[in-house]
């Protein structure tokens, strides 16, 4: 009974000096489930309810944010100005995701409804948490974004890190196993599909504050299992990324303004085919394909690419 005594002093000590929130995962699911429910009818804990009932549900969701804010030393009127600006921010968040919703909805044949995609959409419903987590993150609030965007990540199993930068209407389908990175940044009306990475070259801890994942411009579609890594890739606006792909390169949206092939690193085993323009005639589309090539070449010729948040 002596190791159970000492073990049981140790635990005692360990809860006391404990400076988080208590059962914080939790916490964070029903700060996301609360935020849900104010953004969309769909999850609302009432079908009837007057201004004033919202205005307290308003209070309320705020005043979950008080734990977290408390554990990082906030005083009461930074804590308060932090409350007030992330409920702020909620109508812009409304419009935010009905352009997502509905950019889902058109990029499926599947869907039928903007109602469907709300309710059933893994995809979504991790974009959703991922904007909620962000607005959260540039407010100053500290480990809460990473919990709801965690949440996410385990009910839906797409792994977008709070810090990353979405555009607008950001469809994802299907979504399964995508993975976006702190440092990404993706542009308007961008279409993503199941196992996409958008990941770093290298995990080197004095890289943190770097950017280490890629820019995605608008329009840009990326297929099945692609994966691009590194901060300094672009895939340039109007491209069209292949399933099974591994890019590491500028592809598409020539910055000098021109028709010209974009140089390819080839080094990550990639080919790229122009298609010409799309059907506006506006943007070069090109598709960056892997499985004309052994699917060992990438491996092989650069071993040190990741996939790494």
């Amino acid at each position: 009974m002596d190791d159970l005594d000492d073990f049981a002093r140790r635990v005692t000590a360990a809860r006391a000096a404990y400076g988080l929130p208590l059962q914080a995962n939790r916490l964070a699911e029903e700060f996301a489930h609360a935020a849900t429910a104010v953004l969309f009818p769909h999850f609302a804990p009432a079908r009837n309810s007057s201004p004033d009932q919202v205005r307290a549900e308003l209070d309320r969701l705020g005043a979950r944010l008080h734990p977290f804010l408390a554990s990082q030393g906030s005083d009461p009127k930074k804590a308060q100005e932090i409350q007030e600006g992330f409920l702020a921010t909620l109508p812009g968040l409304e419009s935010e995701l009905m352009m997502d919703a509905m950019a889902t909805c058109e990029a499926d044949p599947a869907a039928r409804s903007v109602e469907e995609v709300v309710l059933a959409y893994p995809g979504f419903f991790a974009v959703a948490l991922h904007r909620v987590a962000r607005s959260l993150a540039c407010q100053g609030v500290a480990l809460l974004p990473r919990l709801i965007t965690e949440f996410a990540h385990r009910m839906t199993g797409i792994d977008i890190h709070p810090g990353a930068r979405l555009g607008r209407s950001l469809a994802i389908d299907h979504g399964t196993g995508i993975v976006i990175g702190e440092t990404a940044l993706i542009g308007d009306r961008v279409r993503l599909y199941q196992g996409v990475t958008l990941g770093a070259l290298s995990v080197r801890k004095e890289l943190a504050r770097q950017k280490r994942h890629p820019t995605i411009e608008d329009d840009v579609v990326i297929y099945a299992n692609a994966t691009i890594l590194g901060g300094e890739t672009v895939i340039g606006a109007g491209s069209v990324i292949g399933g099974n792909s591994q890019c590491a390169a500028r592809l598409g949206g020539d910055p000098r303004g021109d028709d010209r092939a974009t140089q390819v690193d080839r080094r990550c085993g990639v080919g790229v085919q122009h298609l010409g323009k799309t059907e506006d005639g506006r943007r070069e589309t090109c598709l960056c394909v892997s499985d004309r090539l052994p699917s060992t070449v990438s491996r092989r010729k650069n071993p040190q690419l990741t996939t790494s948040r």
